[in-house]
């Protein structure tokens, strides 16, 4: 038997574009025993599955040191907020760092910038000395290379070690090769002059330029460091301590970490319930708009399950604990939520094929273009026209655009998606949604709420309705029957007095039978009357055939041997479940149902919620084939379902989306899940994936269309006709504009918001 296969992530430092991503993950996959390796340059995660008889942590970490990275220590007892918290903390560091060699770089630039210009004016260097200058432009760009751009040249020599090459490489190479010809024409400008060259100086265009890419760098760390706002969001709402009530009656305040299962917690008015339980002891309205989105407070009794980071809003309450640390709602979210940060979309393969090989190939056409320009260019500009147009290629053929395009619109979305109720597994789920044109909906507990109510009650005329009522809750409260509890539900809300029975007894089939007020009270179906000899009146059989049109179930009530009235009970539907139907269908999906109840209650519902087709009398194990069957027509299906019956066909469809209250089996069955039982999630599930996929295109056309005018512009093929040369510290400017465009178009994504 093959072990089962482990997954880990790791946290990878030193990456500065896509080809560096690229290149881990080779390294990764050619471990011996890697199953799959995925490397999210936006995240700077690796998450790698093995095969634990074959590879090990340490040899993964090998992999990643053999292709010039790091990997960082993360200890594995750490919570996802401790973690969370180191990663923010050395990010905070880094950006700080970053912004102070940026500061260093752009002061010394603001000076090396106009000594350069004085070259331009003759006068006023026929009053310094030239070689005076450059020796101080020489020294004036020493820090600029060594201090603000060493990271740059270190990365470079690694990649050259280790046979890699990235952005670091290209900038290096450009800024390297402008400042080496510089320092050349500093100390031997004979040569040049014996060569019949000008000993011209490039030092403005290597401080310039480094001065540019630290700035987009620090841009792009912020707006980075912005994407994964909704995660800390969503870990720092958990709550820090606990009131833990111990056996002799002691309460007292702990540290969440010390909280364990069993313990039981008091929860004031106003604090936040500290974790996973269940309600022993009060009732309350809690807040749980963080886990579902819903804006209104939950009612919560004794028997009800809470959860931890959610707010109780009124009464007091106790709590047994249930689960902790990485068991818990919260935890389990911020999980799935990371995962799918760290996946990755189809859509992302075409970059990533062109990253792979992106930084080689503009190498090569630095190369080309400079010996085209040193053999074509008038023989007095030949090395400069040459030097400065080879920069200038190295230097806006950047790939970080193309490496963020993609996963920074993931990041926003699926952080968004949790703000509002909307947990998306991976991007090839949120890819698969915006590819929806049918959505497949199950009946019970999706359109409808899946539990019987009770939408009529009806007393024969000289019976008092609501004593009618008292009599019939006073022996359902005895049965455990779903149709009793819809009775009982009812009576509460109407208020009826409370009775108690005797001598309760269950017939099967039929209904039940009890003593109450000395009366004998039957209630169940036609064929319990019958079988007693009770009659139904003329007016009673009119009214019961009327809601047996439509499609409720009837309850029969008959008093000391007469009857008495009648009960229409039905699964209802849900209040919002019309309008996101609707909204749907505005959004050019067509809706399809599906159930196994008859086809009469099906028409009865459909026709209720505005839905033209459906499928009725639908057998659990023939919903994956009605699946299947649209499929077949050519559609892309989207189920929406809840119960274990759900999880074939929850898994069937190009993409399924399973109701937060339901099974753990269709919540594992599905690509989306909706912490609320509210259908307005699918159309926030599907919106939220349409707008991210506009994104992502518009991210690629950004990064695909300024590579590709990019660089044959900075290669000088505008020059023969127009006389249009890219400077180098343009094109650091470009290059530095492009990511932070992608970036920024990325975080329009926290702005979502579904159109009512």
């Amino acid at each position: 038997m093959l072990p089962t296969p482990e997954t880990t992530t790791l946290d990878i430092e030193g990456m500065s574009c896509a080809a560096c991503a690229a290149a881990v993950e080779k390294s990764l996959a050619r471990t011996p025993g890697v199953q799959s390796a995925l490397v999210n340059y936006a995240t700077e995660k690796a998450t790698v599955q093995y095969s634990p008889t074959e590879a090990s942590p340490a040899s993964l970490k090998a992999a990643v040191e053999n292709a010039g990275y790091a990997v960082a220590e993360r200890a594995p007892e750490t919570s996802a907020a401790e973690r969370q918290a180191e990663i923010d903390t050395q990010k905070a560091t880094a950006y700080h760092q970053l912004k102070r060699r940026f500061g260093v770089a752009a002061g010394l630039a603001a000076v090396i910038m106009p000594l350069s210009m004085l070259m331009l004016w003759p006068a006023m260097m026929a009053r310094l000395s030239m070689p005076l200058v450059n020796w101080g432009l020489l020294l004036l760009t020493l820090p600029v290379l060594l201090y603000s751009g060493r990271e740059f040249y270190v990365s470079a020599w690694n990649g050259l070690r280790h046979r890699t090459a990235n952005m670091d490489t290209l900038i290096a190479v450009g800024t390297g090769a402008a400042f080496l010809y510089s320092l050349a024409a500093t100390v031997a400008p004979g040569f040049f002059i014996s060569q019949g060259l000008r000993p011209e100086v490039y030092y403005d265009t290597t401080a310039t330029i480094i001065a540019l890419i630290l700035l987009g760098k620090v841009l792009e760390l912020r707006a980075k460091t912005q994407t994964s706002a909704a995660m800390r969001s969503l870990l720092g709402l958990q709550a820090k301590t606990a009131r833990v009530l111990r056996p002799n009656g002691q309460e007292l305040d702990v540290p969440i970490a010390q909280v364990q299962p069993g313990d039981v917690v008091l929860v004031r008015p106003g604090e936040k319930v500290a974790t996973d339980g269940e309600i022993i002891e009060g009732t309350s309205a809690i807040d749980e708009a963080m886990l579902t989105g819903e804006s209104l407070p939950v009612t919560k009794k004794a028997g009800d399950p809470v959860f931890g980071a959610t707010l109780n809003k009124t009464g007091a309450f106790r709590f047994r604990v249930t689960k902790i640390g990485a068991d818990t709602m919260l935890s389990q979210i911020v999980k799935l939520v990371e995962d799918a940060q760290g996946s990755r979309a189809p859509i992302q393969r075409l970059a990533d094929k062109v990253s792979a090989v992106f930084v080689p190939t503009v190498v090569v056409i630095a190369v080309l273009t400079f010996v085209l320009w040193l053999n074509l260019a008038p023989v007095g500009t030949r090395m400069p026209l040459a030097l400065v147009n080879f920069v200038s290629v190295l230097i806006i053929a950047c790939p970080c655009a193309l490496g963020l395009a993609t996963p920074t619109a993931i990041m926003v979305s699926t952080g968004k998606g949790a703000e509002n109720g909307v947990l998306i597994r991976n991007a090839e789920a949120l890819e698969k949604a915006y590819q929806v044109n049918t959505v497949l909906l199950d009946k019970t507990g999706t359109i409808t709420r899946g539990e019987p109510a009770v939408i009529d009650f009806w007393a024969v005329p000289g019976q008092a309705a609501g004593s009618v009522l008292a009599l019939v809750a006073a022996v359902e409260r005895q049965s455990e029957h779903p149709l009793a509890a819809a009775v009982v539900r009812h009576a509460e809300a109407e208020a009826v007095e409370t009775l108690s029975a005797t001598g309760f007894q269950a017939i099967e089939g039929k209904g039940a039978t009890a003593k109450v007020a000395g009366q004998t009270v039957l209630i169940g179906n036609a064929r319990l009357l019958a079988d007693t000899g009770i009659v139904l009146p003329q007016e009673l059989h009119a009214q019961a055939s009327q809601l047996l049109g439509q499609a409720k179930t009837v309850l029969y009530v008959a008093v000391a041997g007469q009857a008495a009235g009648l009960i229409g009970v039905a699964d209802t539907v849900r209040d919002t479940s019309a309008a996101a139907i609707r909204q749907l269908q505005q959004m050019g999906l067509e809706v399809v149902m599906m159930t196994g109840d008859n086809a009469q209650t099906a028409a009865q519902v459909a026709a209720q919620v505005g839905i033209g087709r459906y499928f009725a009398e639908v057998l659990p194990a023939d919903k994956s084939a009605k699946v299947k069957e649209l499929q077949a027509e050519g559609r892309v299906v989207a189920m929406v379902g809840d119960g274990i019956n759900d999880a074939p066909a929850l898994a069937q469809a190009d993409i399924g989306l399973a109701m937060g209250a339901g099974t753990d089996v269709a919540l594992e069955a599905a690509g989306i899940t909706l912490m609320r039982s509210d259908l307005q999630g699918v159309v926030t599930a599907i919106e939220l994936s349409r707008q991210t996929m506009r994104t992502i295109k518009q991210n690629l056309f950004f990064a695909f269309v300024y590579n590709t005018l990019g660089i044959p512009i900075a290669a000088g093929v505008l020059y023969p006709a127009f006389g249009i040369l890219l400077s180098p510290m343009l094109a650091a400017g470009a290059m530095a504009l492009s990511s932070v465009s992608v970036l920024t178009n990325s975080l329009r994504l926290r702005g979502f918001a579904v159109k009512s």
